[in-house]
């Protein structure tokens, strides 16, 4: 676990600590406040990886590659797996604790939302693309 993992760690239990101190009539400002934390993370890494895979794109231009190589590894797209599921549990805790099952269903659709995305970013061709890089219906203005 690096230490951002454990910072998010502690922030999450001393919202529960506080949730325990304040009582249930503080519930959706201590989620509202988490979830901000939570955001913030998501924003850093996806900004950092953006960064990264600009920085790739233009050393792929500058040496006038024609096929860049992949910018993800596998141990990236298995840590975000896992970071995924670890963060699945306490989302899952607050949206059910606070909103029931509306809130269960929020929490998980943006879970499986961000998982898309990762999908999507890390396999351009699969939805609508063939390895080829055309999409399927242009096969037919050939």
């Amino acid at each position: 676990m690096d230490a951002r993992d454990a910072e998010l760690k502690k922030e999450l239990d001393a919202t529960l600590r506080a949730r325990r101190d304040l009582g249930e009539e503080y519930d959706s400002a201590l989620v509202e406040s988490f979830l901000e934390k939570v955001d913030q993370r998501m924003d850093a890494t996806v900004e950092r990886r953006v960064r990264r895979q600009l920085a790739e794109q233009q050393m792929v231009v500058a040496r006038d590659s024609r096929s860049p190589r992949p910018t993800d590894t596998w141990g990236e797209r298995f840590g975000f797996a896992i970071v995924s599921l670890v963060l699945a549990v306490p989302l899952s805790a607050i949206g059910g604790g606070v909103a029931d099952l509306p809130g269960l269903l929020v929490a998980w659709a943006g879970i499986v939302g961000v998982n898309v995305v990762q999908a999507v970013r890390t396999n351009p061709g699969l939805f609508g693309r063939r390895r080829g890089g055309r999409r399927d219906d242009d096969a037919w203005e050939d």
